[in-house]
């Protein structure tokens, strides 16, 4: 049973973070395990229920709890697992504000990509490998919109990370995949021919989880490489230079 202690009054609401922070790290708080509830959680950590609402707040935008209105055994503020969202959000937001360029998420794009579809050649999972070989049938379907496709070439591509066992290089790939979401939709909405253009795309989703399944990293990490930098970099190639999302970017012939 976690033990809950007074806080400091100071930036209350981060005071709070670190005592629900130190119960984590301590392992008295776990995936799964319930808050108690704001009337006794905050008199207990000698906070403001207002500030205690501040702390939770921040704990669900950074992916780590979830809290449900209402009354019963649904009700109340939960420690969850779920950073794939909170670190995309994250990224999406400091991608945005400048924090990082084109450039700075195409090379970590490739460094990941190499490393997963490597792995992934190597030890590749079989339901992730068959889960990306469902969403192949699903991207060659006829009339799929530009933003379908885009969803669907997310999953392929996190679908190969998270089959290759790393957990956190699953994470990321979504993650970075996800700052530039709405950049990559709006070039692929922009292709002069969108047809011949997913048709590209997905001959290099084909080749690649071919390579995988054969056991050839070398020539996947090569291909998923390839695969990114065509369009991805033709993004970066049509920035200005500005970095962040100053760049607006033009289209390229392969995917992102």
């Amino acid at each position: 049973m976690a033990e809950w202690r007074p806080v400091r009054q100071a930036r209350t609401h981060e005071l709070v973070l670190e005592s629900i922070e130190a119960q984590v790290l301590a392992g008295e708080l776990k995936a799964g395990d319930r808050l108690p509830p704001e009337r006794e959680l905050a008199p207990v950590l000698g906070v403001s229920r207002s500030a205690l609402r501040e702390a939770l707040r921040v704990l669900e935008t950074i992916g780590v709890l979830v809290a449900q209105a209402g009354r019963g055994a649904d009700a109340g503020a939960r420690i969850v697992r779920h950073p794939d969202d909170a670190l995309g959000r994250l990224l999406r937001l400091h991608f945005a504000l400048g924090s990082y360029s084109l450039h700075d998420v195409l090379e970590a794009r490739v460094t990941l990509e190499r490393s997963s579809f490597e792995a992934a050649a190597r030890h590749g999972a079989p339901d992730a490998l068959d889960e990306a070989e469902e969403l192949l049938v699903r991207l060659r379907a006829e009339d799929l919109s530009a933003a379908d496709f885009n969803d669907l070439d997310t999953r392929f591509h996190v679908a190969i990370a998270r089959s290759s066992g790393n957990d956190l290089t699953s994470t990321l790939t979504s993650a970075v995949r996800e700052s530039v979401r709405p950049l990559i939709l709006r070039a692929l909405e922009a292709a002069e021919n969108w047809p011949a253009t997913a048709a590209a795309l997905n001959d290099d989703h084909t080749a690649l989880l071919r390579l995988v399944r054969a056991g050839d990293g070398a020539a996947a990490a090569d291909l998923a490489e390839r695969h990114i930098r065509g369009f991805h970099g033709g993004l970066v190639e049509g920035a200005d230079g500005s970095g962040g999302a100053g760049g607006s970017g033009g289209v390229g012939d392969a995917d992102a």
